[in-house]
């Protein structure tokens, strides 16, 4: 079932009578639980045309490198394949994505997308819906509940947001029936990229190669799959002891495959409740709310990655302690090497670079922490997106942008105040000692950073 609140109209022109339906595959990297490729396929078959499917690779987005752009290709290339075997043809083509699919759409009935809220891709949607002469129609593909439809507006905290989202979750948390496409769109030719070697394509296209790819994340459906299965056969049953202890592997790591949408939200939910309803719950909490309180955050509030972003008594409080006394001050080249006094801080950042993901309760430490370590709130936040986005497979992220906010007391409420963070939350290194045995995260990420030599 496609719910009609996940369609939108972004332009007003009127369907063409040309040679295809095309689907802008950008954010919904799948040919699986699709909801915007599953309305593309509908739209074809009652048009009786072929849908051709299409992605612009730039090779210039924010803040990408060596790292996202394999992970990316490599999920494209399984995509491309089981579209094929669907009948359907992924064209890839190098470019700015507006531009190509603007130049495929001259062909077009009219052009399908699903949806991606950061300011780049709410840029190119933007360009496109204007560049065209057939409609532009938005399809939600990576949210349980549409962000419009849970909330009018940006949320406080995810206390607000749950019961918004719970009101609406048994409407959109049901399976989507898969289409069977009338007419093959494998016969037309349209120029394309095929993808037989990810990395060294995306050498070829002079991608930033000073990250490489992570030798533990590899992307692609079959991949997220066979984590998604591992994780309610194994991990879910102990997730609500397990998940806040980076000592044990208690997460479902699936944070990189939906950043890149090879695995869609609502599978990975069913798959969960499904397995067990009762210990679904505090993962679903994660799943829908707090991510979805992440999109909420980032399509409500164009300020997402600025200091502007943060509810008022955090600026406030933050800009106040400015000017207190750091006990140590590190740049930027000092906390990406990891070359702090904090074993702990230090061990996060090395998950980080060695693996493209930090686990989840210390990515809150490790943003808390740099904010003491620099002289002002501004600069810390700059710090944060900057290697968040340079190392974590899942940065660029609402995900990303909301938990470094958070850090920085982002739908969060007030504290006691202290010296630099004011009252914005505390976190240290006893806390960590009280919650885990943070001695053998350390020694871990050792362990790691030796077998990685």
């Amino acid at each position: 079932m496609i719910q009609p609140e996940r369609i939108r109209t972004l332009n007003r022109r009127q369907a063409q009578n040309r040679g295809y339906v095309l689907y802008w595959m950008q954010s919904a990297q799948r040919a699986v639980c699709n909801h915007a490729l599953e309305y593309a396929v509908r739209c074809a078959n009652e048009r009786q045309k072929p849908l051709l499917a299409a992605f612009g690779l730039t090779h210039a987005f924010p803040n990408a490198n060596l790292r996202h752009y394999v992970f990316l290709l490599e999920g494209l290339q399984e995509t491309q394949a089981q579209l094929a075997r669907r009948g359907i043809q992924l064209a890839v083509q190098v470019g700015n994505p507006a531009d190509v699919i603007s130049t495929l759409a001259a062909r077009a009935d009219l052009v399908i997308t699903d949806e991606g809220y950061l300011r780049i891709q709410r840029q190119w949607r933007s360009t496109v819906a204007e560049k065209i002469d057939c409609p532009l129609y938005e399809v939600t593909a990576n949210l349980i509940v549409p962000v419009e439809t849970a909330s009018e507006k940006e949320n406080y905290s995810a206390g607000t947001l749950r019961p918004r989202i719970h009101r609406q979750l048994e409407r959109f948390l049901v399976p989507l029936q898969e289409t069977r496409p009338h007419r093959t769109s494998l016969s037309l030719r349209i120029k394309s990229i095929q993808i037989d070697n990810p990395l060294k394509l995306a050498r070829s296209l002079g991608i930033d190669s000073s990250v490489p790819p992570s030798p533990f994340f590899r992307g692609g459906y079959q991949q997220a799959r066979q984590r998604l299965l591992d994780f309610v056969q194994t991990k879910l049953a102990d997730y609500d002891k397990a998940r806040n202890n980076p000592v044990l592997d208690g997460q479902s790591n699936l944070s990189p495959y939906l950043h890149f949408g090879q695995i869609s939200p609502l599978e990975i939910a069913l798959a969960a409740r499904e397995a067990d309803e009762k210990a679904a719950a505090a993962f679903l909490e994660e799943l829908i709310v707090r991510r979805e309180l992440s999109h909420n955050f980032v399509f409500y509030n164009p300020q997402y990655d600025h200091f502007e972003a943060l509810p008022h008594w955090a600026q406030r409080t933050l800009r106040y302690h400015s000017h207190d006394k750091r006990p140590i001050l590190y740049n930027l080249e000092q906390l990406e090497t990891a070359s702090t006094a904090d074993p702990y801080w230090n061990a996060a950042q090395m998950e980080m670079v060695l693996t493209g993901k930090m686990h989840g309760y210390m990515r809150m430490y490790w943003g808390k922490k740099v904010l003491e370590w620099t002289r002002r709130p501004e600069e810390a936040l700059d710090i944060l997106v900057t290697l968040n986005d340079k190392y974590e497979l899942d940065g660029r992220d609402p995900n990303g942008y909301a938990g470094i906010a958070w850090c920085l007391g982002k739908h969060d409420r007030p504290w006691k105040e202290r010296p630099i963070l004011g009252q914005v939350r505390y976190m240290n290194a006893a806390g960590l000692q009280r919650k885990f045995k943070a001695d053998l995260y350390v020694q871990k990420i050792r362990r790691l950073q030796e077998e990685l030599k």
